[in-house]
């Protein structure tokens, strides 16, 4: 197909030009291994606190490898500047350094092309860490043009739709791809070194349970039968207590069919973590101590500028109860026993609205919390003594079997850990997943099914423990300093792009 029939713009018409001089020269436009021994950053460390006079002298020679960001052509020489993962370091080549027939490889190049640069360090008269060229070799010719360079990618959608051209323009999305992979292998050090064992369990599960939320659901054609993306990871761990694994973790991907918005993406990150012989407490102090030293090994503090308001990791997590809460805000307390009529009534006048399947006061005291006490959390807060109707998983208080042994913990009004002292007597397991199938019934997609295996394996017995999952997406959010979980996700899910 000719050139100038394919809808191209002058621009590409014209690196495409450039592409068959390329392979007229006898050089591939697509390259080949570069083998490279530094980067860009290295050159800027090389040259801290020297003169040329000290680097002529030691004759430091470097090879990176990058994007061509810049160039200045001047003649007989050049500058011109490429980016790695590291950063941008500037180069000079001079036609009586690397040869006229290099030179005009030279330029051939286009911002955007990936190049490779062997050559001396060195400090330009304006004080810039630099590269000497003495040898340049053409790796990779982009055949499309880079927006813009002070205003890159304008438009958000775009940004996240070309994630790859984000990373390009775009040093803030780059310093998040590289800050997310440093907070989970900080998170496994924490953890290992606290005796966890990272395991792995099925993303494909035959039974919806270990949350509340709406599945995806897929045919397995062999078996012919339904499965369901996991929305949780707990009843498979839990089950390795049963094993006798007694503190196992899992870094994974959950999936939820539900809303997208800054906060929510179908598919999410999240650890979940298990102790045999552990409760409510222990999961409060691994959750707290593993957020600080995630953060202290990350980004080297413990307070953390989000907006206008400053978080601070390091103090002590404030504990409070969910009806304290409510009390705080609405001057309701639902310690009192209050009848399911009566609660209906004060939901009523403050603006609640129920489904059908909310049919506990239990239901009730969680809708008041997330309507007057959720967003107006900023500091670490552990959120304790869930309602019995909303946690079907976890031991009930001996104090009050209303409220479970359970936290949540609040962070910026988002939440970013659930834990429990875990349920492991069977008989009561099997009931809250009769109430469970009794809220399907009512229309409730979100609430667990019974699961026969789960049950039977509580009937071999499970040790005492406690259990947590800690959203990690929402950790990186926090860390990164970022309101959105698009920025925190390489790929995030999109509408279809409108024509």
């Amino acid at each position: 197909m000719d050139i100038n029939e394919m809808n191209l713009t002058d621009q590409e018409v014209f690196r495409r030009e450039k592409l068959e001089k390329l392979k007229e020269m006898g050089i591939d436009p697509f390259g080949h291994r570069y083998d490279r021994t530094h980067f860009s950053i290295d050159v800027k460390e090389l040259c801290e606190g020297k003169t040329n006079e000290d680097l002529d002298a030691n004759e430091i020679k470097v090879k990176v490898a990058g994007r061509i960001m810049a160039i200045r052509k001047m003649g007989k020489a050049s500058f011109f500047v490429i980016q790695d993962k590291r950063g941008k370091v500037q180069v000079y080549i001079r036609k009586d350094v690397v040869g006229e027939e290099v030179y005009e490889l030279f330029k051939l190049a286009d911002l955007g092309d990936i190049v490779g640069v062997s050559g001396n360090v060195m400090i330009t008269k304006s004080g810039e860490p630099s590269i000497k060229c003495l040898e340049y070799t053409h790796l990779t010719k982009s055949l499309k043009v880079l927006p813009e360079k002070f205003h890159g990618l304008v438009d958000i959608e775009e940004r996240y739709r070309k994630r790859y051209l984000d990373l390009i323009m775009n040093e803030e999305a780059k310093r998040i791809a590289l800050l997310r992979p440093a907070i989970i292998r900080a998170i496994q050090r924490y953890m290992d070194d606290q005796g966890y064992v990272e395991v792995e369990t099925p993303v494909l599960q035959p039974i919806l349970g270990g949350a509340s939320a709406r599945p995806f659901i897929t045919h397995h054609n062999t078996l012919d039968m339904e499965f369901y993306l996991r929305i949780a990871t707990e009843i498979p761990l839990k089950k390795l207590l049963v094993g006798g694994l007694e503190k196992v973790y899992e870094i994974g991907r959950l999936f939820r069919n539900e809303g997208m918005d800054s906060k929510h993406n179908p598919e999410f990150t999240t650890i979940e973590a298990y102790e045999a012989y552990g409760d409510l407490d222990s999961m409060m102090e691994l959750a707290e101590n593993l957020i600080r030293y995630v953060a202290k090994e990350t980004l080297g503090k413990l307070d953390v500028e989000k907006d206008d308001k400053v978080i601070h990791l390091g103090e002590p997590f404030r504990r409070v109860h969910m009806v304290d809460l409510i009390k705080e805000e609405c001057g309701i307390d639902f310690f009192n026993h209050y009848t399911f009529e009566e609660a209906k009534e004060l939901a009523e006048k403050h603006g609640i609205r129920l489904e059908k399947h909310h049919t506990g006061v239990g239901h009730i005291i969680n809708l008041f919390f997330e309507e007057y006490c959720e967003d107006k959390i900023i500091q670490p807060t552990f959120v304790i003594g869930h309602p019995l109707e909303i946690s079907p998983l976890t031991k009930k208080d001996p104090n009050d079997p209303r409220f479970t042994q359970r936290f949540e913990l609040f962070i910026d009004g988002s939440e970013y850990a659930n834990a429990y002292t875990e349920l492991n007597d069977p008989f009561d397991q099997r009931e809250r997943f009769e109430n469970q199938l009794k809220e399907r019934a009512l229309g409730n997609e979100e609430a667990n099914q019974m699961d026969e295996d789960f049950i039977e394996a509580l009937e071999y017995g499970m040790p005492p423990a406690g259990g947590i999952g800690i959203g990690i997406d929402r950790l990186v959010m926090l860390l990164a300093q970022v309101n959105s979980i698009r920025e925190v996700l390489l790929f995030p899910h999109m509408r279809n792009k409108k024509d």
